[in-house]
């Protein structure tokens, strides 16, 4: 139970750390770009980097409702998604 407990805080703790040194998490370190890559302004990095962020937030969300079967009507419903 420990060796599984130790395992879990050490995979979330690599997971958060990778998070952090990404670049996008932590702009000042790595420059005044932030997510910016080359050929491109830090404005445009930022609404490529927000609009990314939405789309797959949009995709996850459209997973979840296929999972949970919200994407159709009921069974006991009379009414029929167009």
């Amino acid at each position: 139970m420990k060796k599984t407990c130790i395992l879990l805080l050490t995979t979330i703790f690599l997971a958060f750390l990778s998070t952090i040194l990404n670049g996008c998490c932590i702009p000042p370190i790595f420059g005044d770009r932030g997510c910016a890559q080359s050929g491109e302004t830090k404005e445009e990095g930022q609404r490529r980097h927000i609009r990314n962020a939405r789309i797959n937030q949009e995709e996850l969300m459209r997973d979840i409702d296929v999972f949970m079967l919200y994407d159709e009507p009921a069974p006991l419903t009379d009414k029929k998604i167009p």
